[in-house]
Order: C-alpha cells, then sequence, then structure tokens
C-alpha cells in the first residue's frame, strides 16, 4: 500500500483512476487543482477542464468513494509558469502547447513536490499511458488504446517524476472506463471529455490573445513580398493557418493561401501554398528525457501533436540541441510546438521546436 494523491480533474477518466486505486489498497486522497482566476474559468457552464463545476464534480465522486478531498490553489503558479509562456511564446511568433507546460511546470511538478512534503509516495492522473518498472529504472509507454494515448502530453516528464507517477487506466479503453464509471453510479459517467484551453474556456484563442497583448497591426505578404493583406497581430496566426486570412488578393493559381512564416519583429505575417508548409528537418531546443540524457544517435519516431501520425526520422545531436531528419515530410509544422521522441512504443523524450527548414522564408 502506497499513500497517493489522485489528482482530480472533475472527468470521468480521473473518477474511475481513483476508484481503482482504492479498490487496489493504497490510501487514497483526491486534489482538484485550482489553476484559473478569469471568471469565465469559474463559470458552471465553462467546458475546460478546471471550472467551478468541474471542482463539484470532483467532489461528489470523491464523496461517493469516501476518501478526503481537497481544492488546492495554484493559480499564481499557474499564471506564471503556464499562462505568461503562453503569451510570450505567440509574441515571440511560435506555437506553443500549455497542456504539456502544465504537465511539466503543474501536476507532475507542483503538485508532486507539495505531495511529497505532506508525506504522499505518489501522484496519479487519469492519463492514458503506461509507466512500467525495468530493473532500477521507469519508462514511460503508450496506453494500450491507441486510439486514446496520451503519452505525447506527458513526454516532458523525467526519470525522478515517473517513479512517483501512477496512471491506472493505461491499459484500459475509453468505452470500459464510462461503463466501469456508470456501474459505480458516478454523475460524471456521460460527461464529455475536456476540449479547450482551460484558461481560454470559450475556445477563442486569437481574442485571449488580442485581449491580452493589444492590437498590432502589420502587413500580410506573400512570398515574394508583395503585400496581400492586413492584420491586427501575429500572434493570432499560426503555420499552416488558412481559415480568418481575410485577403483580397486571390492567389495566382487561384488555390488556398495557408500561412508559413511569421515575423512579429515587423509585424508581418507571410502566406503561401500548402507545398511550401512541407518540412523534412527541424532542430529542437531545451529536451527532457524521461530516462537520463541522451547523446546517442537513433532512428525512431517523431509525433509533433497530441494524436498526430508518428513519423519515422533519424535523431542526432548538435551539443544540447536535438536535430531531427525526417523520413518523410510533416506538415505545418511550428516552432513553439513540442516533438516527442519514440523508440518504438516508448517514450524517450521531448524537445521544443525552435526552427524547421521551411522553404518559405520571412
Amino acid at each position: 500500500m502506497v499513500r497517493v494523491l489522485s489528482a482530480m480533474s472533475g472527468g470521468v477518466d480521473s473518477a474511475v483512476a481513483t476508484a481503482r486505486l482504492i479498490d487496489a489498497g493504497h490510501e487514497v486522497t483526491g486534489v482538484h487543482l485550482a489553476l484559473s482566476r478569469t471568471a469565465l474559468a469559474q463559470q458552471i457552464g465553462a467546458r475546460g477542464c478546471c471550472s467551478l463545476a468541474d471542482s463539484n464534480d470532483a467532489r461528489r465522486v470523491a464523496d461517493k468513494l469516501g476518501i478526503p478531498f481537497y481544492v488546492w490553489d495554484f493559480s499564481e503558479r499557474f499564471a506564471d509558469e503556464v499562462i505568461t509562456d503562453f503569451l510570450d511564446e505567440y509574441s515571440q511568433g511560435r506555437t506553443p502547447n500549455p497542456c504539456l507546460r502544465c504537465n511539466e511546470k503543474i501536476k507532475f511538478a507542483a503538485l508532486l513536490e507539495r505531495g511529497r512534503a505532506l508525506g504522499f509516495d505518489a501522484v496519479a492522473t487519469g492519463h492514458y499511458a503506461q509507466v512500467k518498472k525495468v530493473n532500477d529504472h521507469y519508462e514511460l509507454w503508450r496506453a494500450a488504446d491507441s486510439a486514446k494515448d496520451q503519452s505525447y502530453v506527458l513526454g516532458v516528464l523525467d526519470q525522478d517524476q515517473l517513479a512517483h507517477s501512477l496512471f491506472p487506466l493505461g491499459r484500459s479503453v475509453k468505452s470500459d472506463v464510462r461503463a466501469e464509471a456508470a456501474e459505480l453510479g458516478f454523475s460524471v459517467a456521460n460527461k464529455p471529455d475536456s476540449v479547450d484551453i482551460c484558461f481560454i474556456p470559450t475556445g477563442d484563442t486569437a481574442g485571449f490573445l488580442t485581449e491580452k497583448l493589444g492590437p498590432k497591426p502589420g502587413e500580410i505578404v506573400d512570398t515574394a513580398g508583395n503585400t496581400i493583406g492586413h492584420h491586427d497581430g501575429t500572434y493570432r496566426f499560426t503555420i499552416g493557418q488558412r481559415k480568418g486570412l481575410n485577403l483580397g488578393v486571390p492567389a495566382p493559381d487561384g488555390k488556398p493561401r495557408y500561412v508559413v512564416g511569421i515575423d512579429p519583429n515587423q509585424s508581418k505575417v507571410v502566406v503561401g501554398s500548402r507545398a511550401e508548409l512541407g518540412v523534412r528537418c527541424f532542430e529542437g531546443i531545451r529536451p527532457k528525457w524521461t530516462q537520463g540524457p541522451v547523446h546517442e544517435a537513433w532512428h525512431g519516431l517523431v509525433q509533433v501533436r497530441a494524436h498526430g501520425r508518428p513519423v519515422e526520422a533519424q535523431i542526432d545531436f548538435d551539443g544540447e540541441n536535438v536535430i531531427v531528419e525526417l523520413d518523410e515530410d510533416l506538415t505545418a509544422l511550428a516552432p513553439g510546438q513540442y516533438a516527442v521522441l519514440y523508440d518504438g512504443d516508448r517514450v524517450v523524450g521531448s524537445t521544443i521546436v525552435a526552427n524547421t527548414n521551411s522553404v518559405a522564408e520571412v
């Protein structure tokens, strides 16, 4: 038996994960993280993962299970570590992933740090992934259900964090989890999965960025440098974007245009053809390794989106940075995205895309 702090988001996955921990004989305490202080996030109808409604749902599950339950306010640290980073990245023309940042800095750092200080042995979540102990170390693997696999968003975890993390749903199928929740009488059995950034529950990322960063108008140009439109801020765009360009000049070939480059210093957004979105090589910075630093090159798999298709690649190094040569083109890879590196189904680590060899030049 171990003392487990179960992070209860208010959804069905963390509810069933908590119930399974109790069935396994562990001493379990539930905790809900209050992360965002925005008024929208606290509304009952908010669609994120840390709203007032979510907190109430988590508490009802904990009461039904008969375990202690607390709400911990991590909103200040969340604002410093996640929201500030989100705004900084967009203002510099990059496309961040706040969910990975939250896992790295909050759920498996701040939460684990406080939990261990209070005498807990591990933190558990409802993520679909597997931790396997092999000899004297821990490995992170994809979930058994490939359709729900969440190993990508956990690719920022290190060895110490994995040693104190539990994922009770790693070998489960989502439909079985919902059925189990219904059998246990949980009101969240049919609750939809959260789909929005928790601190932008309306889903209006561009509006949120405009409110926080203010209007910064500039030009939209084609790859030849011709001005074909105007914008209110480069942060409203990401590589590969097609909608919302509002261009008054059609492409010469009549085909759709896409964002292929962003230059916040000149306040320019560059648009081009879909063919100009292809990336075959990129450099990654700030690598995180699940089992300690890696220095030797290997041929593995790279995944750049939560549910993206992994692509085979040669993974090498330039000092501390990671150099990835892809076996095939990736489309619309943006600086700021996380690339998670795999050896088969085992997560080796992650890196943040710094620059790519896209044919588009700003």
